[in-house]
């Protein structure tokens, strides 16, 4: 091989290009070009469909939505930053905002750690790919700050942020107060409240509406009846096994978690340590996760709409890249308790 030659297996494979694919298919790029973005319904023929199709599988064709965004300045990807989408909540935000955006967009995950607000720095490496929009979950008022893009953006629970951003909040501090009062009308009187280390914004107004409620309807909760883990089973049941003897000791009967994971771990860690639910310790979470009603005992949670939440930002979103205002800006959703058998011994589970 001479000097500067390339290898056969070092060759830069041929770029299959959409007049390719209708030369082969034998129809105009204009129809390659409808199939190849799924809006051919009604526009272009059963056969002419199934012979671009064909032609697509065969010569390995696929839209460069690089090229056409450097071309239009804007791609027709819409990026979600959210945190460790293998937790069911964001899969049903997943469902929600694809409800509204599928048909013309495609969405782009970009994840950061369970409960960690996102990194500004890391967003805009994404935006190197131009995405239409933003949908980002639980921005501090940081990140919104260093952003600072022209790219339209919606904040999903995100209580507290500038009214001027388009938002979709969940009334986390009333579900954290209806907890409260569910342990009050049990007669409860000492409580303790396993929180989330890595907080955001959210998670630290389910906290803060829980304890001030308990104090409102004579619960006591001792600094040192407060602790706090990583969003995960394991570590939740870790942080709950090394805390309960003292609590135990304080005569504490309730316990108010700042998520379902939370709870399942105080229900793993309470199965080796001999602890009844409910009869020595109440349990409730927060989020009502799909095995949070299958679980044994099944879990008291307050109930957030991640699907509705997942539509709404969507449907902000759409607006935005309308080139409309959003009516409502921001979009408060209502939150709800379901009391199962982590709290009440006859309510099933």
């Amino acid at each position: 091989m001479k000097n500067g030659e390339k290898s056969g297996n070092s060759r830069a494979p041929r770029r299959v290009t959409a007049a390719m694919v209708a030369e082969h298919a034998g129809v105009s790029t204009a129809t390659v070009s409808l199939v190849a973005n799924g809006k051919s319904a009604g526009r272009v023929s059963a056969a002419n469909e199934q012979r671009v199709r064909e032609s697509i599988r065969e010569l390995g064709y696929f839209v460069d939505s690089i090229g056409s965004s450097l071309a239009k300045g804007v791609s027709s990807l819409v990026v979600l930053v959210a945190p460790d989408i293998s937790n069911p909540f964001f899969a049903k935000v997943i469902a929600g905002v694809r409800s509204v955006l599928a048909s013309d967009y495609q969405l782009l995950l970009s994840v950061t750690d369970a409960g960690v607000s996102p990194s500004a720095s890391e967003t805009r490496k994404i935006m190197g790919l131009r995405p239409a929009g933003l949908l980002v979950h639980a921005p501090s008022q940081d990140f919104l700050e260093e952003i600072s893009s022209t790219l339209p953006l919606v904040a999903l629970d995100a209580p507290g942020i500038d009214p001027a951003i388009p938002a979709v909040n969940m009334d986390v501090a009333q579900g954290a107060r209806d907890v409260a009062a569910h342990f009050a009308a049990q007669g409860h009187t000492r409580a303790a409240y396993l929180d989330a280390s890595t907080g955001t914004e959210t998670l630290a107004v389910r906290r803060e509406a829980f304890l001030a409620a308990a104090k409102e309807y004579g619960i006591e909760v001792l600094p040192a009846s407060v602790a706090s883990s990583m969003i995960d089973v394991a570590a939740a049941s870790a942080a709950f096994s090394q805390h309960w003897p003292t609590w135990r000791e304080a005569g504490v009967t309730a316990l108010g978690c700042a998520t379902d994971n939370h709870a399942f771990g105080v229900l793993h860690a309470s199965r080796q340590l001999g602890l009844s639910i409910p009869q020595q310790l109440a349990v409730a979470g927060f989020d009502d996760l799909p095995y949070s009603a299958t679980s044994n005992p099944s879990i008291t949670t307050v109930e957030l709409n991640a699907q509705e939440v997942g539509r709404q930002a969507a449907l902000k979103l759409r607006a935005l890249l309308d080139g409309k205002s959003p009516d409502p800006l921001q979009t408060t959703l209502p939150s709800s308790l379901v009391v199962r058998g982590s709290t009440l011994e006859n309510a099933g589970g």
